[in-house]
């Protein structure tokens, strides 16, 4: 499979190397903490990121993007929303609680329908607001890095700021769209695929 996941940080976010094996062209997804782990084994399989992209700005997915940033001179690729929420008074308060900064102004503002190219590869970005405003999840090569918006047999927190119970239903009902074989990519725990959730999860059972 493309990827790589590295689970990081005390609440064991999974970080996701998604590569071209042919190019080793990639996308650094969700880099929340122990940037020197992440960089040694992207040095390790000579991956060459284009970009750290965030399903969504939170510490624990944001925490190591400057390092890893500055370390590769890379931009960074944020949806537009939440560029503005993880700047807001709310967002900067979040970060603080886990003892790191803001990552620096988002290089490209993500919007629904964007593609992200890595080599030959390609994910589409999905729009997918409730944890907070600009949760996205990325769609590819029969992937969905779904973030917080959806784990396994769960779904993220909406008691947040900036997060909403009413539009992550919505945002829900989008995994439908997707084939029942494809690999679902969390931003915490244990992968599964669409089939399974839209068996088992109770918030797509309703």
């Amino acid at each position: 499979m493309p990827y790589r996941s590295i689970e990081v940080g005390e609440l064991q976010a999974n970080c996701y190397v998604f590569f071209d094996a042919e190019s080793r062209s990639g996308l650094l997804i969700d880099p929340g903490a122990e940037a020197e782990r992440i960089l040694a084994w992207i040095a390790t399989e000579q991956i060459r990121p284009r970009a750290v992209v965030l399903t969504h700005g939170h510490a624990d997915h944001a925490g190591a993007a400057a390092a890893v940033m500055a370390h590769l001179r890379i931009p960074l690729w944020v949806h537009r929303a939440d560029e503005r929420h993880m700047r807001s008074e709310a967002g900067r308060a979040i970060a603080a609680a886990f003892g790191v900064d803001v990552p620096p102004p988002a290089d490209r503002l993500l919007d629904h329908g964007d593609h992200l190219a890595a080599g030959d590869l390609e994910l589409r970005v999905v729009h997918s607001p409730g944890h907070t405003p600009g949760s996205i999840m990325l769609h590819g090569q029969g992937l969905l890095f779904t973030g917080d918006t959806l784990f396994r047999e769960d779904v993220g927190r909406t008691d947040l700021p900036g997060g909403s119970e009413a539009e992550l239903r919505r945002s829900l009902e989008r995994i439908r769209e997707f084939p029942g074989e494809t690999v679902i990519l969390p931003g915490h725990g244990a992968r599964s695929t669409v089939a399974h959730e839209l068996g088992n999860n109770p918030y797509l059972l309703e």
